[in-house]
């Protein structure tokens, strides 16, 4: 397993993050594992040499926080030998100040996701989403506080247009607050608006890119055919995908499974070949429910695409409206 710094941070993380949300118990969605069922997963990752795990409250309503903390406090015996993740923003119950990003939120949800995940700090703490309504001064300042508090080490954001990106930066260095390293953006062959405005922003400013649905929620990788036929279980009953991808994406399919089979390589690690190569890009988050999903995101790491192939993958892309902000 190779190993990079995050961004212009002094933080070194693994070429790949292990996504944490497909476990939950008992599952929330028909495709979540049990833990029982998630360890050897885990466990494979951590053989493989990955060192880098995220998740969120709002997972399984923190119950993938809770696994996530008990699995990797039996599989390493050092906190500082792993990097922790995970976010806040989601509503997590049922009143008005249960969700957001107003100080109030944020104070309470870092120490409730403390809790579940057992242990004293987070080493990247990530806002999910961008917070109309709350003044990105509020915000900016309690994640600062979570940070000097010694509850995070490091800040990081998720998916948002890049003026919004660029404020929120703006702000924490203007007050001489902590500022983001990392944008966990929505980032694939099949979906790359993000190469327009944000990757570059992120470039400029140092901040290191760890996409998330880096296979377009198994599109990439085979588990969906033209016509509507679902081949996988999660396929089958993840309604989010179909509002983020559709037929027109196919032609991407396509030339991924050509140069697959020119490689004589699964699907997967062709397009997480291409998505580990291109720029800015620190650490896909890769979940998984299956030890192959892993161990296609190990071999991705060692898979060097030719110009050509890097061509043939890239011309069947058509621009998209925005999606993945919500």
């Amino acid at each position: 397993m190779d190993y990079v710094r995050l961004g212009n941070s002094g933080l070194k993380v693994s070429r790949i993050a292990l996504g944490m949300m497909s476990f939950a118990s008992p599952p929330c969605r028909p495709w979540q594992l049990d833990q029982a069922a998630a360890e050897p997963i885990v466990r494979r990752a951590v053989e493989a040499g990955i060192n880098f795990f995220d998740t969120a409250d709002m997972y399984a309503e923190g119950v993938s926080e809770e696994i996530t903390g008990r699995i990797l406090k039996e599989l390493f015996p050092r906190r500082d030998a792993y990097v922790l993740a995970t976010k806040v923003y989601y509503p997590m119950g049922p009143g008005p100040n249960d969700c957001g990003l107003s100080r109030k939120h944020i104070l309470a949800a870092i120490d409730d996701s403390l809790r579940r995940l057992g242990i004293d700090h987070v080493d990247l703490y990530q806002i999910h989403r961008w917070d109309p309504e709350t003044p990105i001064e509020e915000t900016m300042g309690a994640l600062h506080d979570v940070v000097r508090a010694g509850k995070a080490r490091y800040l990081g954001a998720s998916s948002m247009y890049a003026w919004q990106f660029a404020k929120a930066q703006l702000t924490a260095q203007t007050a001489g607050w902590t500022r983001f390293v990392s944008m966990q953006n929505h980032y694939n062959l099949a979906y790359r608006e993000e190469e327009r405005e944000m990757i570059p922003l992120c470039l400029d400013q140092g901040v290191g890119c760890i996409p998330w649905s880096p296979l377009a929620r198994g599109l990439l990788a085979g588990n969906r055919e033209r016509g509507g036929q679902r081949l996988t279980l999660r396929a089958r009953t993840d309604a989010y995908a179909e509002t983020l991808y559709g037929e027109d994406d196919f032609a991407v399919v396509d030339a991924v499974q050509t140069v697959a089979h020119q490689r004589d390589l699964p699907p997967a690690q062709i397009a997480l070949a291409w998505l580990l190569a291109r720029p800015g890009v620190t650490a896909p988050i890769v979940g998984a429910t299956q030890l192959r999903h892993v161990e296609d995101a190990i071999s991705a790491v060692g898979v060097k695409l030719t110009e050509d192939e890097v061509r043939t993958l890239e011309a069947p892309y058509r621009p998209h409206p925005i999606r993945g902000h919500s």
